[in-house]
């Protein structure tokens, strides 16, 4: 037997259980005695078999696989969303089938063509951006699609961020509060609802207080590209005494060519504030004040809202889940 598969018919005749019996035993959500998963199970084991979950899928019409898009890897951010969003839905008996994609809409096309072809039950897409032909044609097939960390203009969609707005708000806020009045920001992409929103409560904020923004650039989420910014907005002599930036990964190139080029103290000779809060913020090395944004909550949020999709009882949702500033040592504390 050691060549050939083993089936559910060999694991029922063992166990003493019928055929169906098996199959609600390997079948996430359904019933099956304490007694009949025991033997089952017993008698998997020592045959070795291993349920097909493809055949599974053809008959249940579930695959019980997610498909998640993401544009990039870099930003310290992701990685923790996507351990926590691979957990949790691996507790709801989900596993994910991961494509790296950019912002491209072709590369996009492809990739969600790719999972349309895999028959997922629903795709995650994270910091990516869903054109109005792609949402038509998974709304067609029954898939739902749950933007998470990215916000677009579609009742179709549901999506899951953080409040953005208030985000960038608060971190204004924050440094005219410390007495900082030339105030840049290292916006985050622009062609990104996220960017966009951040840098619009930063500007209400800055507006509200009277206070003009020394400059605004896109740094693009790029850590290169923030670096250069940093060393333009610092080679004329009225340079800003305190930079916001659009997220946590630019945040760290910013105060490396401050402190290491530059040789500028923080806070003594300027302050920085980022947005994320990723496990290296709270490191020593940067000890980053920055805008929290709280992945558990949204990653929660993501999975429930796909879920009920999935099951038939959830219309799309737009949620935005506030997150906190949390203060440590790059920036002046009023």
């Amino acid at each position: 037997m050691a060549n050939d598969k083993v089936t559910s018919a060999q694991v029922a005749a063992l166990a003493g259980v019928s055929q169906s019996a098996v199959s609600r035993v390997f079948t996430p959500g359904a019933s099956a005695s304490k007694k009949t998963v025991e033997r089952v199970r017993a008698a998997a084991l020592e045959l070795g078999y291993r349920p097909n979950a493809l055949a599974r899928g053809l008959i249940t019409g579930r695959t019980r696989i997610i498909g998640l898009v993401v544009a990039y890897l870099d930003n310290q951010f992701y990685p923790v969303a996507l351990e926590l969003l691979s957990r949790a839905l691996q507790e709801r008996g989900y596993h994910i089938l991961m494509f790296m994609a950019g912002n491209t809409t072709d590369k996009i096309a492809e990739v969600v063509g790719e999972l349309m072809d895999y028959q997922v039950d629903g795709i995650i897409t994270a910091s990516v951006a869903m054109s109005n032909d792609l949402t038509t044609r998974c709304a067609a097939a029954g898939i739902p699609v749950v933007m998470f960390n990215r916000g677009q203009d579609d009742a179709r969609l549901s999506e899951v961020t953080s409040d953005n707005v208030a985000g960038g708000r608060r971190a204004a806020e924050f440094l005219l509060a410390g007495g900082h009045r030339r105030i840049a920001h290292v916006m985050g992409w622009q062609g990104s609802s996220t960017g966009r929103d951040r840098a619009a409560g930063f500007s209400q904020a800055m507006r509200a207080a009277g206070v003009a923004p020394v400059a605004m650039i896109d740094g693009m989420y790029n850590r290169e590209t923030a670096a250069s910014v940093a060393r333009d907005l610092f080679s004329g002599p009225d340079r800003p005494d305190a930079v916001f930036v659009g997220n946590d990964h630019m945040a760290f190139a910013v105060m490396d060519v401050l402190r290491f080029e530059l040789g500028l103290s923080l806070p003594g000779d300027v302050s920085v504030v980022g947005y994320d809060d990723v496990p290296l913020a709270s490191w020593p090395a940067y000890d980053l004040t920055t805008i929290r944004q709280p992945v558990r909550r949204m990653v929660d949020a993501t999975v429930d809202a796909l879920m009920a999709q999935i099951e038939g009882d959830g219309m799309p949702r737009k949620l935005q889940i506030d997150g906190s500033l949390i203060i440590r040592k790059s920036a002046r504390t009023p």
